[in-house]
């Protein structure tokens, strides 16, 4: 196929038709061309640049940048805030907290004004306390937008009963929205992670992806092997018996 772009008798015999465009107007469509592909170029140059940097680093060469970047650049730094602001808000805790009696009101109380707090009272020697706090480590930084709390029961309450041990309290604007006290709320050693994230979740403090209680899977496997253990009624007696 013949380049129209060459110098030929026949591309000559066309351009005079109009059919295909002068040799002037090929040279303005090539360089209109090559410019905006140098543009391209540019502003993917100044985007590569300053999406690498830090908030601090745009502000310290923000003078090197023209002025037809200056609103690209303004809006990607907003972006940017806004996104590092959100991190900060869903990644607030992220880790079981250990407090004393004299922390209580500032970070249960007062904390819990505006966000949920989990405080687990325990003492050091109970078994089922320390596999609570072992499970409430893995769902503080499952949900690190929740306060998990930890604290020696005693000094939180004084002369709290161990027999109450494990006890977790769940706070919301200062007040109680739930409450587990003693071992048989939590099923004994047996309990699983999962489990308690769906106890908890019933409090609304959490918001689960579990689809089903864990326990219910438990409590039906259960009923069915004790189903299938009782024996099965004879419809007619046996003639031996009577």
């Amino acid at each position: 196929m013949q380049d129209p772009n060459e110098d030929t008798e026949w591309n000559d015999i066309l351009r005079k038709k109009g059919i295909l465009p002068s040799k002037e107007k090929l040279e303005e469509q090539r360089q209109a061309e090559e410019e905006r592909e140098q543009q391209i170029l540019q502003q993917q140059s100044i985007v590569k640049t300053y999406e690498d940097m830090t908030l601090e680093e745009l502000e310290d060469n923000e003078d090197e940048f023209n002025e037809e970047d200056e609103h690209a650049i303004e809006m990607y730094r907003q972006q940017r805030i806004a996104e590092w602001k959100a991190s900060q808000l869903t990644k607030k805790f992220g880790e079981l907290l250990e407090i004393s009696g004299q922390d209580y009101v500032q970070e249960i109380t007062k904390a819990s004004k505006d966000i949920w707090v989990i405080l687990h009272l325990y003492k050091q020697g109970i078994p089922l306390c320390a596999l609570i706090n072992q499970h409430l480590n893995g769902l503080a930084k499952k949900f690190p937008e929740v306060k998990f709390v930890k604290a020696i029961s005693t000094t939180c309450i004084p002369n709290y009963p161990d027999r109450n041990l494990p006890t977790i309290f769940v706070y919301l604007e200062g007040d109680i929205k739930a409450q587990f006290i003693g071992p048989l709320v939590f099923g004994g050693m047996n309990l699983t992670r999962d489990e308690l994230e769906w106890k908890i979740s019933e409090s609304g403090a959490i918001k689960t992806d579990l689809e089903e209680n864990p326990r219910k899977q438990i409590q039906d496997q259960l009923m069915t092997s004790i189903k299938c253990s009782v024996p099965t009624r004879r419809e007619e007696s046996d003639p031996e018996d009577d």
